[in-house]
């Protein structure tokens, strides 16, 4: 009889003893990956503060906390190999903010060494 009673305690402890990692944000999570060749010392998204450092060819950077408004797509200021790569856009008309969770810039350049983001939801 007590094996019988382990197993609902088990499950219930199981259900409610687990949370998402989205549980507790508070703002939108933002990290960078690289899908270029070259190693990115330093990605600037948006304002000065939102630093991402050190980002090898293929890799991802921490994810940094946006408590400003966030949109699928940024001003982006990159830092790699001593030359300075910038993706700079006009306006916001008409986008939307993204709401609290876990997103993903996709950074690359095109051969013209124009800067090419690609927004994914994580």
């Amino acid at each position: 009889m007590r094996k019988l009673m382990f197993l609902p305690v088990l499950l219930l402890a199981l259900c409610f003893g687990c949370e998402d990692r989205d549980d507790n944000l508070n703002a939108v999570n933002l990290r960078i990956k690289n899908l270029s060749d070259v190693t990115f010392t330093r990605v600037q998204v948006g304002a000065d503060d939102k630093i991402h450092t050190n980002i090898a060819a293929g890799d991802f950077s921490d994810y940094l906390e946006y408590e400003e408004e966030t949109y699928k797509y940024a001003y982006i200021n990159i830092l790699a190999e001593g030359n300075t790569y910038t993706l700079q856009p006009i306006d916001f008309v008409g986008e939307t903010p993204l709401p609290i969770g876990f997103y993903t810039y996709e950074l690359s350049f095109r051969e013209d060494n124009s800067v090419v983001l690609t927004f994914v939801a994580d």
